[in-house]
């Protein structure tokens, strides 16, 4: 076996160090070449305690970590609740980074590389990092969540502790990693070209007010969809033009936030240059799994690392596990860490964004299912 996951739920730090290392010994041995930690708040007032303990006592060669409100681990969520998860590998050679400043990553990083990103969002623009990232390197992280304000959150790399900016780890091509995006949206309607927009506002699609667009859609509605439209109505924009189709994972998703009545514009957060297509989206709980379902069952794996967003877990599915579970289930692995993010780094098509709302992940060892 080549990675390991540890979860403790105890809520003594100490106690619960002591046993997510135990575990990893147990599986996986010493020395692992990369280790990352996500910890709730609770945990992370002693976030250099931990470092510390992870490379004296695990040998860990390069750690690095994050404070959040909940964690993954398995097929569990443990949902703003004390709870410590450590992941390992013997990964080979990997390579810790300094992000100080969004578009500071090495030019040196072979191509194929994979970078995991932890970032705190209140001192470290994230939206700048995504636009400027090299070709020929794939980025997937999340931001930290536990604080609610600058200073709170924690990040580790390897026994230094951070407050603010970002840390993230270089993992080598020949791991079989893959990055998995899950939006969580569906489309309704057809898709259109924008036809007229300033900034971001959508004002005509197919040559007609944006807003008329949108009503055609939801008198069309059957009443559950009616009531989609009405609590969780999002925009697609196609990422790749040259298709002829368009499915739920070619699409970037973002929230429609208003209406100019007397235009008939709408308000979306992000901008669609014109010549564009767009689809409207509607999320909710069966949508989100459905879309995380399909794109996890297309992959098997040894291991993932998956980065949720806060508003998803028991808050958008009425329970918790749902996204642990579908991971597990579908990549027939156990061996499955995260955190709940106030926000989601990953591709869509060959550029990066930062989401909101979705279950990013990077799948370790993958292979194609079937």
């Amino acid at each position: 076996m080549r990675y390991a996951v540890a979860l403790s739920q105890h809520p003594d730090t100490g106690a619960a160090l002591g046993e997510v290392v135990g575990q990893i010994l147990d599986r996986i041995g010493p020395a692992p070449d990369a280790a990352i930690l996500f910890m709730t708040g609770n945990h992370a007032s002693q976030s250099a305690e931990l470092g510390r303990t992870i490379h004296e006592t695990l040998g860990a060669r390069c750690l690095v970590g994050s404070s959040a409100t909940s964690i993954i681990a398995q097929r569990q969520e443990i949902e703003e609740s004390a709870g410590l998860v450590l992941w390992a590998g013997h990964t080979g050679p990997v390579k810790i980074l300094r992000p100080s400043t969004p578009g500071t990553l090495p030019d040196n990083l072979e191509k194929g590389t994979t970078i995991l990103l932890l970032a705190d969002p209140f001192s470290y623009d994230a939206v700048q990092f995504v636009r400027n990232i090299p070709a020929g390197l794939t980025v997937i992280g999340g931001l930290a969540s536990s604080g609610t304000r600058r200073g709170e959150n924690r990040l580790l790399i390897n026994q230094e502790v951070q407050t603010q900016g970002a840390v993230a780890l270089a993992l080598p091509p020949e791991l079989g990693i893959r990055p998995l995006v899950s939006q969580g949206c569906r489309p309704i309607g057809e898709a259109f070209t924008v036809t007229s927009s300033s900034n971001n506002l959508l004002q005509s699609l197919g040559g007609r007010p944006a807003f008329e667009r949108l009503e055609e859609i939801v008198n069309a509605a059957d009443p559950s969809e009616r009531t989609l439209l009405t609590r969780g109505l999002h925009i697609g924009l196609v990422v790749n033009e040259q298709q002829e189709t368009f499915d739920s994972g070619d699409f970037l998703i973002r929230g429609v936030l208003g209406v100019e009545r007397s235009t008939g514009a709408i308000a979306i957060g992000d901008h669609a240059p014109i010549g564009s297509t767009v689809q409207f989206q509607v999320r909710d709980a069966q949508a989100a799994l459905f879309d995380l379902q399909k794109l996890t069952a297309r992959w098997r794996a040894e291991s993932a690392l998956v980065f949720t967003c806060n508003g998803r877990g028991s808050r958008l599915f009425g329970r918790s596990g749902a996204d642990a579970e579908t991971f597990v289930e579908s990549l027939e692995t156990t061996e499955v860490a995260g955190m709940f993010c106030a926000g989601e780094i990953g591709p869509i098509g060959a550029r990066h964004f930062l989401h909101g709302f979705t279950a990013s992940a990077l799948l370790f060892g993958a292979e194609r299912s079937g």
